[in-house]
């Protein structure tokens, strides 16, 4: 029976990786993937996915009002899916991950994803909030806080290394805009006053 998966963290946890790690292994055994990528997310080129270890791989990149039950159906019927692998996750509308969970259910498509939970200010992303109500599995993936903890947020920076606590939900970056911390450090970074 297919499932729905949701791998969730903060940013530089190696989701990527993982994923393309998880992908390659079904290909080396002659199976076929399916790869997605959010068509926004262009650090690495339009329709790839990379990670920082330099792993690379080339995707199909979706935008908010694709319909991606009706384009894995069109793409299994060009032939065995044997598993759909969704990087930045966290870009998925609700609709798309009820049609990725249709996927699983009516098509016995097992469907990977993989993205952060939250954003810069703490909240939860819509994509994320809907997969971790209707996944089938979750699995943290873990990454450490300058303390040594582990790392459960994420501050976004400027160009001057300057905590942001306000903007826009969405906006792209990798190391130089974004910190992993703890919770206790996320909130001393972003509430410096009440820090004592």
């Amino acid at each position: 029976m297919a499932k729905l998966y949701f791998s969730y963290s903060t940013m530089n946890a190696g989701k990527s990786t993982l994923l393309l790690q998880a992908s390659y292994n079904y290909r080396e055994r002659g199976m076929r993937t399916v790869l997605l990528i959010a068509s926004l997310d262009d650090r690495a080129g339009v329709g790839k996915i990379a990670s920082r270890i330099g792993l690379d791989c080339e995707a199909l990149p979706f935008r908010p009002d694709d319909d991606l039950y009706a384009q894995l159906k069109a793409l299994q019927a060009e032939g065995d899916i044997a598993c759909a692998f969704v990087d930045e996750a966290q870009f998925l509308t609700e609709d798309q991950v009820w049609q990725l969970a249709r996927a699983a259910d009516r098509l016995g498509i097992p469907v990977m994803t993989y993205g952060l939970r939250t954003d810069f200010r703490g909240q939860l992303f819509p994509g994320s909030q809907a997969l971790l109500a209707i996944a089938d599995e979750l699995r943290e993936v873990r990454t450490i806080c300058e303390c040594g903890r582990k790392a459960t947020m994420v501050v976004r920076t400027d160009q001057n290394g300057m905590v942001l606590r306000e903007g826009a939900q969405i906006e792209v970056g990798g190391n130089d805009r974004y910190v992993s911390y703890c919770r206790r450090h996320w909130d001393e970074v972003m509430n410096p006053e009440v820090a004592n």
